[in-house]
């Protein structure tokens, strides 16, 4: 009885050290993004993104809105942009999240800096709103 009750706790033990941690599936759905957007791989931005997503930005100061869908059609497939991405940050409670990503290309001094909401739905952390600024030379 000792063996099998020991046999239990190893393999509870093995099974909680083989479990991704919730940063760890948020930062899988971050990296489909990051390499989708840079990479021009549509189809890891459709996996990211949920289907009803808006990206939002401000303009001329205003309010402007894109669709997600629009977005991932104006990623041409195997076409890098020559941007690197890096998460800056990552908070989630339960099934909700919140992170900030650093998009960068080489050529541009203000790399762009993204918000985004994401919802956990059947197991599976995705990305419901995106807001996007530009970091201003010296912030």
């Amino acid at each position: 009885m000792k063996k099998l009750f020991l046999l239990l706790v190893v393999f509870i033990g093995m099974q909680q050290l083989n479990a991704q941690t919730e940063i760890e599936l948020i930062t899988k759905t971050l990296l489909d993004y990051i390499e989708g957007s840079t990479q021009g791989q549509p189809k890891r931005l459709e996996t990211a993104f949920h289907s009803d997503l808006n990206l939002y930005y401000i303009k001329n100061d205003s309010l402007k809105t894109w669709s997600g869908k629009e977005y991932i059609k104006d990623t041409k497939e195997g076409k890098p942009t020559g941007e690197v991405g890096k998460i800056i940050s990552i908070d989630y409670e339960n099934n909700a999240a919140v992170a900030k990503v650093e998009i960068a290309h080489p050529k541009s001094a203000n790399p762009y800096i993204d918000y985004f909401m994401l919802l956990k739905v059947q197991g599976k952390w995705t990305i419901i709103h995106k807001a996007f600024t530009k970091r201003k030379r010296g912030s």
